[in-house]
């Protein structure tokens, strides 16, 4: 299972390369592409591409099943735009999720072949034992929600995993641009397409399943993001911005809407950030139908003790933020329903908001808006924080946990007590920072000042028992590559790597009424220097094939068209 593992990671993504890299090449500027799924009357599935040279053989469509639109302005904006839709309420629940990952897979196939490449090929480079206990692993993992599906076939949300299974069944075929290839389990779970949607579930599956730990992505006090709710003094407007911190390697962007159209499924659109082949978003940063707005900041678990209820008799974060998102209609049921069948992996503490219990102007804070839940192994813990946001004004989330059983189940107060006030909730940097600025927000542009501001040199707030005595990671947008290389510091995240803040999205009461956000690619600048692939440390180090050569882009304030594509 290992040697198949690694095959599948390196040979596919270079063949696929060579015949996409010149496509990519060629196009300037944002270019259209539209795939279209269809059933002949006897019930055979075709695709074929819309307004341009069919690659099916097919030009025209007999019943609509599925479509999918991109706008690969990646190069001019930093993003590239996804609209998939399903045609009808009449195309089964199974083949909704299938098409649905078809042709987006078959529309993004080039973007996908250099994600893969540029974040999945090398892998399982030097960790062979390690793959191939992670492939059967995930095998089980498969075999078992299967086995939950086949039990429990009028359960809504057993139907809605088995939406998300043959989404990314569906994903594949695409990609290879073959109808039911109807590949085994085995081979799903090996293709290079699920480590895409493992991105988040993956570091912890790494402790649990021991991969080497000079292989590892995470280091103590590794952090994944900044966030923010804030509410104006006078209730007139809520903003919810999230920023991603990643690897360098990751910056490859789309901007994703899908329109199902499921019965009983208060999420059936939704929009998200994501990335070329992932069904999650991975940062996260979620907008549904249901008005939910969800983002989410990692916390990290440094307890292996409870690592033993990281089982495959569990689901894993990528398809329970999938359910959640679909099925729920408020902030609390997002959380009940996220709850189930906790696989402990991608630990996070997720706020959603409920945009629909917001009263512009009114005098207080409606209870049910804002709710905040904290995952580890074997526990999650949640609650509505609505009365502390009515009394603070704000909600920031920065990586450290807020209930203090999941700060001690974490372990994290044991680090606090050995590296000091870094690893409190209250006196990290992050905490500080938000704390003094965050009356500064009154609108998106100057949310959009904080969520991408870092002064590391001069703000008192980002020094650390260090040398030099301070550290671009502590900042709202950290930019790690800006730290010396030769440098001394306390523990590694705050040392030179390839790790920064990668993205902004903020949205109010007026952007979430189409789904829509103000966006920004790249790592900040301004007063850092601006990212160029070209002058960066890690230009020979860190695989970046398709991106832009700088991130020297604004922000963009892309509203979703709320005609059906297939008007």
């Amino acid at each position: 299972m290992s040697r198949q593992l690694l095959f599948s990671l390196v040979v596919l993504p270079l063949l696929l390369l060579s015949a996409t890299l010149h496509e990519h090449h060629d196009k300037h500027g944002g270019h259209k592409r539209e795939y279209i799924m269809c059933q002949t009357s006897d019930g055979e599935l075709y695709f074929y591409k819309n307004k341009g040279d069919s690659d099916s053989g097919y030009t025209s469509c007999d019943v609509d099943i599925a479509k999918a639109q991109l706008v690969n302005s990646i190069n001019t904006t930093g993003w590239g735009l996804l609209d998939v839709e399903i045609a009808s309420d009449k195309v089964p629940e199974w083949l909704q999720g299938y098409a649905a990952g078809f042709v987006e897979g078959r529309t993004t196939r080039d973007l996908i072949a250099l994600q893969i490449y540029n974040t999945a090929e090398e892998y399982c480079d030097g960790a062979e034992d390690y793959c191939n206990r992670l492939a059967i692993f995930l095998l089980q993992n498969l075999q078992y929600m299967r086995e939950q599906i086949e039990k429990n076939p009028k359960d809504i949300y057993w139907r809605h995993v088995n939406v998300s299974i043959n989404q990314f069944a569906g994903m594949i075929d695409g990609y290879h641009g073959k109808i039911n290839q109807k590949l085994s389990d085995n081979d799903l779970v090996i293709h290079p397409l699920y480590l895409i949607q493992l991105a988040g579930d993956i570091e912890d599956l790494e402790v649990k399943l021991g991969k080497p730990k000079h292989l590892r992505r995470t280091w103590i006090g590794s952090g994944h993001c900044s966030a923010l709710v804030k509410v104006d003094d006078k209730n007139t407007n809520l903003l919810f911005s999230h920023v991603t911190w990643s690897s360098y390697s990751s910056m490859l962007r789309l901007q994703k809407r899908y329109r199902f159209k499921l019965h009983h499924t208060p999420g059936n659109t939704y929009t998200f950030s994501s990335y070329p082949g992932s069904i999650p978003s991975v940062d996260d940063f979620m907008l549904t139908s249901s008005k939910l707005a969800i983002f989410e900041t990692t916390i990290s678990n440094y307890n292996k003790k409870i690592m033993n209820h990281t089982t495959p008799s569990t689901l894993l974060c990528w398809v329970r933020s999938q359910l959640a998102t679909r099925l729920s209609s408020s902030a609390e049921e997002w959380a009940v329903t996220f709850s189930r069948h906790n696989s402990g992996t991608y630990n996070n503490q997720w706020v959603i908001v409920d945009y629909k219990k917001f009263r512009p102007g009114a005098h207080k804070l409606q209870r049910g808006l804002i709710h905040v839940l904290e995952q580890l192994p074997g526990y999650v813990q949640h609650a509505d924080m609505t009365a502390h946001l009515n009394k603070k004004r704000f909600w920031p989330s920065y990586n450290m946990p807020y209930f203090p059983d999941i700060y001690e189940d974490s372990q994290t107060a044991a680090l606090a007590d050995k590296y000091g006030d870094w690893f409190t909730y209250d006196k990290t940097p992050r905490a500080l920072i938000f704390a003094r600025d965050e009356k500064s927000v009154v609108d998106v542009d100057s949310m959009r000042r904080l969520m991408r501001s870092n002064n590391y040199m001069q703000d008192p707030l980002s020094r650390c028992d260090c040398n030099p005595p301070y550290s671009a990671e502590n900042a709202i947008a950290c930019r790690s590559d800006l730290n010396p290389a030769n440098g001394t510091y306390p523990f590694e995240a705050l040392a030179f790597r390839d790790h920064g803040a990668t993205d902004v999205k903020i949205t109010d009461i007026n952007l979430i009424e189409t789904l829509s956000f103000d966006a920004v690619a790249g790592p900040t600048y301004d007063p850092t220097p601006i990212f160029s692939w070209k002058t960066t440390p890690f230009k020979d180090s860190v695989r970046h094939a398709g991106q832009p050569d700088e991130f020297r882009f604004g922000p963009l304030k892309h509203i979703w068209d709320q005609r059906s594509l297939y008007a």
